[in-house]
């Protein structure tokens, strides 16, 4: 019998013994935000209408057919006349950028955002233990994440890592790649820099579906501070619920449906292929089968599944189960919503059956500040925070799509009431704004006019420049 007890105390003691460690290995997994710092660029940077158009004018492979290809697109965009261009653009170099130009893009970024984050956290460079950095169209040797390290002097120790060429979705990659980190680095801050270079990518052909990119991208950007230090739970501003991550690669159609290529001329550029629309529904459905399960309500996922099963149906005739949608809003209190331009943002609204609240954050921070590529994301949440939409408990879903082909998603929970006006400090005030239509569509409707395919281009240039500038 003394035996026996021995073996039952012992095995019960393993048993809490286990349990235990697996309380504190959930506990350090945890990962938190404790900043993060939108990137803003100068005045003089503004792309404006007149901008625009001198832009596009300085192109001379275009004709009167790739004109209305780029004003129909810039109309219908979504863009504001207030968002920020590349130095080398701005000053009329951008079929001849230089590798200066594209280091200055990106210290531009790197500095402000930075210095902003650790002067905000009060968290000095030197306590960084992991840097995680992705621009996808730029990785110079040393590296950019290198570029950092000299920059603020970090620890000889401090995990650097570079991603490149993942597309407007690699922020919430590196944010991935942080928490798996953070499995193996206890009690650790993690910065993430998320960017992307347009000055040396700007296209300069005239292929319609690699013009699209010019009409769509604006410098932007955004740093991020994480940790997995519990003591700093009270001090975060979200905690990370749940993040996944879907690759359509193994597709030939996925795979080039947004890639870099040359065109038949050797003009560098970034083309989106007419299947993207249909890869980025396959990947967002794919991602959402297996994160809805995650986050929604057992009764909302119960009412789903009762209500599209053909016994149901069956029953009541008169519904029709492929009407039945899971309501995201039992599960999710907030949608960041991928800015990249208005149809794409409305047709995932529909989809995800959203309404005019919930897609207002992206829609103005794409009119605002364009499509900033990676650092989108963070400027819809900059938005929400400005707003004073963001409480204590409140869960936001973040989706991004990504060159390759993918899907990534990720919830997190608001930590405590936020109220900073960050990025959009000098004019959160002014949105949300009813006027999303370019001003190109009243300067420029006569485009539209098919007589005007008789005309010569330098005329319209001409009749173009005298309306506008």
């Amino acid at each position: 019998m003394g035996i026996f007890m021995v073996v039952c105390l012992l095995s019960l003691f393993y048993s809490f013994f286990c349990i235990w460690k697996l309380i504190l290995q959930r506990r350090d997994q945890c990962c938190y935000l404790l900043g993060y710092e939108c990137y803003k660029a100068t005045e003089d940077r503004k792309l404006g209408v007149e901008a625009c158009v001198n832009i596009i004018l300085r192109n001379r492979n275009l004709g009167l057919e790739e004109y209305r290809y780029l004003l129909k697109s810039m109309v219908n965009s979504g863009l504001g006349g207030e968002t920020y261009g590349p130095k080398n653009i701005i000053a009329a170099r951008e079929e001849s950028p230089s590798l200066s130009d594209a280091i200055s893009e990106m210290d531009d970024v790197f500095s402000s955002a930075l210095d902003k984050l650790f002067a905000k956290t009060g968290v000095s460079p030197s306590d960084i233990d992991i840097l995680v950095v992705n621009v996808s169209l730029f990785s110079p040797a040393p590296s950019l994440t290198a570029r950092i390290i000299n920059r603020y002097k970090m620890r000889e120790d401090v995990k650097a890592f570079n991603l490149s060429g993942m597309g407007c979705s690699a922020s919430i990659v590196a944010i991935d790649l942080v928490k798996h980190l953070f499995k193996t680095n206890k009690n650790a801050y993690a910065v993430v820099v998320s960017t992307e270079s347009i000055g040396p990518n700007w296209y300069s052909g005239k292929e319609q579906p690699m013009m699209l990119t010019n009409c769509l991208y604006r410098s932007g950007g955004c740093s991020m501070l994480f940790t997995n230090k519990a003591a700093l739970k009270d001090s975060a501003l979200l905690k990370l619920k749940c993040i996944l991550r879907t690759h359509l690669g193994s597709s030939n159609e996925a795979y080039g449906c947004s890639i870099q290529v040359e065109d038949d001329h050797g003009h560098r550029g970034f083309r989106l292929t007419k299947h993207i629309k249909a890869v980025a529904t396959q990947a967002l459905t794919i991602n959402l089968q297996t994160l809805l399960p995650r986050i929604l309500p057992l009764r909302e996922l119960l009412r789903y599944a009762i209500l599209t099963h053909p016994l149901y149906k069956t029953i009541n005739g008169n519904i029709e189960a492929k009407k039945v949608r899971l309501n995201l809003k039992t599960g999710v209190d907030h949608f960041g919503i991928p800015p990249t331009e208005r149809a794409v943002i409305d047709g995932i609204g529909k989809s995800l059956g959203l309404s005019d609240y919930d897609l207002e954050p992206a829609r103005m921070a794409l009119h605002r500040f364009g499509n900033t590529s990676t650092g989108g994301l963070w400027y819809v949440l900059g938005y929400m925070e400005a707003k004073k939409r963001l409480k204590e408990g409140d869960k936001i879903l973040m989706i991004s799509f990504g060159a390759g082909y993918e899907c990534n998603s990720c919830v997190w929970e608001v930590m405590s009431n936020l109220e900073d006006e960050n990025v959009w400090k000098d004019c959160i005030h002014s949105y949300p704004t009813k006027y999303t239509v370019n001003l190109l569509k009243e300067k420029c409707s006569w485009l539209n006019d098919e007589r005007l395919s008789f005309v010569k281009f330098d005329d319209v240039k001409h009749n173009l420049q005298r309306q506008i500038l």
